[in-house]
């Protein structure tokens, strides 16, 4: 896990569909860590689950979901 400097930093934890393959992780991590301000992004295959490790104040959660929806893929916030 990535420690962060920031005094905004925020854990997001998003489900995903309609991915179904490895390089589908690669894509969406990409893509998502590109975002000013996102500080570690990890994508879970297997439980269909993103998180990110986010400075708030500069990048927001509709911010992450955009840019997976721009990989393809639909995200979502979740509780868990």
């Amino acid at each position: 896990m990535t420690t962060t400097n920031s005094t905004n930093a925020t854990h997001t934890l998003l489900r995903a569909e309609g991915f179904s393959c490895a390089s589908c992780v690669a894509k969406i991590e990409k893509q998502v860590g590109r975002l000013k301000g996102v500080e570690n992004v990890k994508v879970h295959f297997a439980s269909a689950r993103i998180e990110v490790d986010h400075d708030a104040d500069i990048v927001s959660v509709d911010d992450i979901v955009a840019a997976v929806a721009k990989t393809g893929y639909k995200a979502t916030p979740a509780a868990f």
